[in-house]
């Protein structure tokens, strides 16, 4: 049953990775310059431009580069960086780390918090604690992570000096230097990203609470915490988990935006420099890496909920 559940997600998502990093290819074709022009500058003469693109191998059609990627790309090899030199893997790999450190964080906290909330809500549905928390929910979703960052650093780096607006070790920072750092950003993702979760999860309650069986389990005399727990939270977590694997998809793809107020050395800052310098074989693997983490965490919610629901486990006997 396994087998035949997770070959064809694995055919998608080799599918997807390819048309994920074939958009990014072209997009970047389309934007105006390439490494040569951002490493030389504006002054740079034709004929140095046109040296170190021969040197780059940017004189080659965008076909061939292409295809000379995706080949070397199979075999583990993502080539150099355009503007280093170095190879590209090191260095997205430094910024993966940061980035899962603080996407950890967010997920272990913030989540696990959300499923906690959205549950509480459900269960006092139309209360003041509903209210409360529904409207918390509301304005995380309806607030840019940008807007929630600033404030943060308005309220706990400038007006209460408690944690650190920036990170001023760079992208070579230990873990000793980041650890006061991640403060504020993860507070920013988690309001931002547990939003979702807090409505999704208090809708899936609700739904769970009206249906027949709770009503018969009430009925018998079931205790409330034995219907909550064995009854309740396993229905009403598996539509939940979609909307976690996006998230957590959203966090360790890279946070281009919480990254850069901060200064957060993670995926996201890195590819903000890599597109401004055009350097194209570190933001392809970044595509690769972003495309799939965002696979692997949907193929995981979905074989969760598939282990979970019986009905989805055994669809003949279901019908």
């Amino acid at each position: 049953m396994l087998t035949r559940f997770i070959l064809p997600r694995l055919g998608w998502a080799v599918v997807t990775i390819l048309l994920a990093t074939i958009l990014v290819f072209g997009a970047m074709q389309a934007l105006p310059g390439d490494a040569a022009t951002q490493i030389l500058g504006q002054n740079a003469t034709p004929d140095a431009v046109a040296t170190l693109r021969r040197q780059l191998g940017l004189d080659q059609s965008p076909v061939e580069r292409f295809v000379t990627w995706l080949g070397n790309a199979v075999t583990g090899n993502f080539g150099t960086s355009l503007v280093s030199g170095q190879p590209v893997g090191p260095e997205v790999g430094r910024a993966l780390l940061n980035t899962s450190i603080l996407a950890g964080i967010t997920i272990v906290v913030g989540f696990s918090l959300a499923l906690a909330l959205g549950l509480v809500a459900g269960l006092f549905r139309d209360r003041w604690l509903d209210s409360l928390i529904s409207t918390v929910a509301l304005v995380g979703m309806s607030i840019p992570e940008f807007i929630v960052a600033t404030l943060l650093v308005l309220a706990f780096s400038i007006a209460i000096p408690i944690f650190p607006a920036v990170v001023v070790a760079g992208e070579n920072a230990s873990l000793a230097d980041l650890g006061p750092a991640m403060t504020l950003p993860a507070l920013s993702l988690m309001f931002v990203a547990s939003a979702y979760i807090i409505r999704m999860m208090r809708t899936s309650v609700i739904d769970v609470m009206e249906t027949e069986y709770v009503h018969t389990a009430r009925l018998k005399g079931i205790s409330t915490s034995r219907l909550v727990f064995r009854h309740v939270v396993p229905s009403a977590i598996l539509p939940t988990l979609n909307v976690v694997a996006m998230n957590i998809a959203w966090l360790i793809g890279g946070v281009v935006v919480v990254e850069s107020i901060f200064n957060y050395p993670g995926m996201g800052s890195l590819m903000i420099r890599s597109v401004q310098s055009r350097d194209l074989p570190t933001i392809l693997l970044i595509t690769v890496v972003g495309a799939m983490t965002f696979v692997i965490c949907n193929l995981l919610a979905d074989l969760a909920a598939t282990l979970l629901n019986p009905r989805l486990r055994y669809p003949r006997n279901s019908k």
